[in-house]
This record gives C-alpha cells, structure tokens and sequence, in this order.
C-alpha cells in the first residue's frame, strides 16, 4: 500500500452502491424539509447525531433508516432527498461515537441496542406512521441485521448491502484464521484515536508483518483496545455473543433483500444468513420473502461491468435505485410494484454472463461431483504435473512443500477488501511458487456449470503442531490465464471444531475440510479446471507460526514441511456443485 495515508485507504472500504437510473427521473411528489444534527436519545442518556430528510407535507408517512459509522452525510444527500421527495422520511444516523454522535465507538457491540432505541424514537414522532424499513451496505448493513429480531410489528422491510451480519465467522475469522488485513486496516481506519493523529503508513506490507499480533496496534502508534481484544478472543465467546444474532434468526419476521457479490468478503454470509431466516422465521409471509440478488462484484456494486482482471459485460451494471424503491414502496406503501413476485435467488452465472432466477440456494438440481487430485510426487507450481479428473486415483506417490510464514503466498484477488487486490485476478505469479500445488484438468469439450457451495477434502499430514491449508477454485481460460472463483482456509487445530480447538500431531495424517464458499460460473470449452493447495493467503489471513501456541503470542515464526496425500484410501478432491 505504496504512499497511502490510512484516511484514503479507508475511503476504498465503503461499499460503492449505484444510486441511479430510471427511478431517479420520477417526477418529484414532494419537496423537502432537512433538518440536521437531531439529537436522538439513547437508553443510557447518550445522543446521536441524525441528519432528518421529511416530505414538505402534513401527515404521517413512512420511514427509512440508515445507521452509519462512516458518516451520516450531508443535507445534500442524493439518496435521502431522493427518498424523501417520494414520500418518506428518511434518517441518516451517525453511530455511537462516530461523527456527530456522543459515546464511545466500538464496533459491533452497540449496534443492537442503539438500533432498538432509535425504532422506539421515530415511532414516538408526529411525521412518523408507524412503518420503518432500513437500508444501506457493509457495515450499514449489520446494523439493519442487529436491530432486526423482534422488530417485525413495525420493521417492514430491510435492504442490506453487501452486509455483514456475524462479526466472528463474517468478519474475524475464517475456518479459525484471522482476516489480517480487513481487521487490522479496517479496524484502525475506522478508530477514532488513528484518524485524530492523521496516522499515515506507506509500509503496510511491514506492518500486517508485525508480531505479536495481540500488540498489532504498535504498528500506528497508538492502543486501540478493540484490535487486541479481536486477537485475544480468538475463539467464539462471550465477547462476541453480544455482537451477534446467530441463535436469533427465527425472532426476524421482517422481508429482507440483500445484494451480494461473488467476489465480496460477504458472499458466503449473504446466502447462508439469508436462508437461515426463510428456514426459521416464525413468520410464514418472512420465510417467503427473503431474497437474494448475487452478482459478479467485490465489495460493491461495479459502476461498468469490470471487476478485477475480467468484464462481465453491460449487463452486470444493475440499478439499485428502482430496485430499492420497489421494495419499499412494496411493502410501506403498499403499491403494486412487483416485488412481492421477485424470485427468492436472482444470481448472475459467470462465463455465460447472464443473470437467472432460482427458488433455492443451494439449487435442487446440484450434481456434487468429486474432481480428484493426482500427480507424480510433483504437482508443485503451474509447471509441476498434478492433474485433476473425475477417475479416483489409485496408488500415486505423494506431493510435498515447505510453508516458510517469512515467506507466505500473497494473497492476489478473492473476496477479501483492503490491502490486498480483490476479485478476479490472474494467477500465474502466484502458480509459480513451489510452495503451491497445482492440479489441472484436461481441456474442456463442452460447457460446465458450477453454482453453489464448494469444498475440498484434503488429506494431509504436516511436520507442525499447527499449521494453514488453503484452497483455491481457477477457471483456465484458453490463453492460459489462470483465474480464480473461490478459495478458502482451515487452522488445523479448528479441523474438528470451531469451539473446541485441538493441536495436530506433527507427521500424522489427518482429514480436513475446506470450505471455499460459493460461486457461479461456467467453464467453457477449451477452458480448464483447476484447484491451488498451500498453506497461506497473506496479508487476507495471518500467517500461521506453525509453533502450536496460544493464538497472537508468538514474536517467532518456524517453518513447516508439508504433505498431501492422494491415493486409493486418502483421496483428495474438490466437490463441485456441477448444475446440469
């Protein structure tokens, strides 16, 4: 991150969201009053800070909400006069602690309360009839999600973005390893004690280096409490309890609508939190309405179809603003709009480039085919000779590397944000490492579609206590260019138990399983298939020690001499969700 200042970095981090297109030509039905900086109470007597857009009008008219750490706007806000001038009442609100707004800010931990409080506020109100729906993406997104369970009376609709919704599995840590650089950067960028100094960094690849990681915050020279209670609860606890909705799924009763993108560090948590609540709310008219809308896009909506190394083509480009206000003039106001027929999955299948309509997710027609490893005892680099294929292998020497953390495999695209380059990358700088296995298929002769979740089973054995596997899901294209889909990470002592964590012994195979989260696309012919094996994905994970020590106390690292099996009985492979 070469002569950035933390301040411009942190402006790459807020969701880019389309506010555009037909729906923004509507003849305005009111004017609009603003009225900024309104104090709003919270339970505890602290007040946060609220810019007020109202319909020049008596009367009583619905309400949309936004909750904000990034700023709450000013009176000139496009979105909120836009909304506003169709009849509702739209509110931006600074967090507690952020902007405007008194308190202290740590993220995650008032967002459920301060949410609540707010609901009871504008309820009490003369402009308000009694109807709320929320909108906003990334982080403004959780704070729709954590004011949600127990709201349906008068919550009647959400439009979360990109969101987060589970601070642990969503945003810190992943099959048990911690998201360095979104955490690290993120988390000090949004720190009120970081942007007051006007701290600036261009040696961000040194800092995410710094060890030990519970003292991380040296790096920037001030103690920001919050990054080293992230390292020091390292395991999914109380402190994290209170952040999170997981065991309250069932209490939401609201429609929601969520955007989310195949390449976004939310993608996974967007279809599974979004399938919780159709399987358990206790609102039969909820479980029927929760929809998702997935595209080919990293942390925001793209502006003209190019993301990453690829362009996914005009059609990518999708105006939120008239799917916005269908949804809530739907379900505030009642108007037939459509949106009530919206399909419960609307995805856009990468390689063909087109948008679908499903009614599941995962589909019901998902073929889960095995692609088995194999190779000659060499499949290390894009010039080794591991193959993939359908045929399970039988007795086949086996492949080994040395993961050095001094010296991890960068992290080059996927679905991460911040500090490292996301989406569709090409992966030839990374393929040429011995430290990465790689297996490829035979050209293809004819199309095949992969949609929905994807794992690989990986049989290993290491010369560490602890240690990472990494996965990663590439489309071939015919010029050779290497492109990656989706990738993932297990902690070998999270193998068994994201709660329960317990050491490997060192030389002793185990089983693991890789969770690479999901994707949407078709391998074309003359396209191949292939799947990348290593140990790290820096500076998106940390860099595991390989020592077996309590998590963030290590100031040494040792490296690892790693094994991965592929015969008869340890059959290592990808299980593809192949869709006829």
């Amino acid at each position: 991150m070469k002569k950035e200042s933390l301040r411009h970095w942190m402006a790459c981090l807020v969701v880019v969201c389309v506010w555009h297109g037909p729906a923004l030509a509507a003849k305005p039905q009111y004017e609009v009053d603003v009225r900024a900086d309104v104090k709003i109470p919270m339970r505890d007597g602290i007040k946060l800070s609220a810019n007020i857009f109202l319909p020049k009008a008596d009367g009583k008219f619905p309400v949309l909400l936004s909750r904000t750490p990034y700023g709450k706007g000013s009176t000139k806000n496009g979105q909120a006069r836009f909304f506003a001038a169709r009849g509702y009442v739209f509110i931006s609100q600074d967090c507690r602690g952020k902007g405007a707004s008194g308190g202290d800010w740590v993220p995650f931990m008032n967002e459920a309360k301060d949410g609540r409080d707010t609901h009871r506020w504008i309820l009490d109100q003369s402009w308000s009839d009694g109807q709320i729906g929320t909108a906003g993406g990334s982080y403004v997104g959780y704070t729709q999600w954590m004011s949600a369970p127990g709201s349906g009376k008068y919550l009647k609709a959400m439009l979360p973005v990109v969101p987060l919704v589970d601070p642990y599995s969503d945003i810190a840590y992943v099959g048990g390893a911690y998201q360095l650089a979104l955490l690290m950067g993120w988390g000090a960028g949004v720190s009120e004690k970081a942007t007051v100094r006007g701290w600036s960094n261009d040696r961000w690849d040194e800092a995410f280096r710094t060890l030990p990681l519970c003292r991380w915050d040296v790096a920037i020279g001030c103690k920001v409490p919050y990054l080293r209670d992230w390292v020091t609860h390292w395991r999914y606890d109380d402190y994290w309890a209170g952040s999170s909705i997981r065991d309250r799924m069932s209490e939401i009763t609201t429609p929601v609508y969520v955007v989310g993108g195949w390449y976004d560090l939310f993608a996974k948590s967007a279809l599974d939190h979004v399938n919780t609540v159709r399987t358990q709310s206790q609102s039969p008219e909820a479980r029927r309405h929760q929809h998702v809308l997935m595209g080919p896009w990293t942390h925001g909506i793209s502006r003209d179809g190019k993301v990453g190394d690829l362009s996914f083509g005009k059609d990518a480009v999708i105006d939120l603003t008239s799917i916005s206000a269908k949804w809530f003039d739907h379900w505030l106001k009642g108007k037939e709009t459509g949106a009530k027929k919206w399909p419960p999955i609307r995805l856009f299948v990468m390689g063909r480039n087109i948008w679908r309509d499903e009614q599941q997710w995962p589909l019901a027609r998902t073929n889960y085919t095995p692609y088995y490893f194999h190779s000659g005892g060499s499949a290390n680099s894009l010039h080794g000779n591991g193959t993939l294929g359908t045929k399970k292998p039988n007795f086949e020497p086996i492949d080994r590397y040395v993961y050095d953390p001094e010296r991890p495999v960068p992290t080059l695209g996927g679905c991460n944000l911040g500090g490292c380059p996301a989406g569709p990358r090409d992966q030839t700088r990374v393929e040429q490492r011995d430290d990465v296995l790689v297996f490829s298929s035979a050209e293809l002769t004819r199309e095949l579609e992969v949609t929905g979740p994807v794992k690989v089973v990986l049989y290993a054995a290491s010369s560490a206590p602890d240690t990472d596997w990494t996965a990663k899901l590439v489309d071939v294209y015919p010029d050779g260019r290497p492109i990656n889909l989706c990738d993932g990470i297990i902690r070998a002592r999270f193998r068994r138990s994201a709660d329960k964590p317990t050491l490997i012994e060192p030389e002793r195979e185990y089983r693991y399983e890789i969770d690479l989260w999901v994707t949407s696309n078709v391998f074309l012919p003359g396209h191949r298939i292939r799947v990348e094996i290593s140990s790290s994905n820096f500076p998106r994970f940390d860099r595991n020690p390989n020592t077996g020590h309590a998590f963030g106390v290590d100031a040494q690292v040792c490296t690892a001499t790693q094994t991965v099996y592929h015969d008869t009985r340890r059959a290592s492979h990808i299980l593809l969700p192949v869709v006829p």
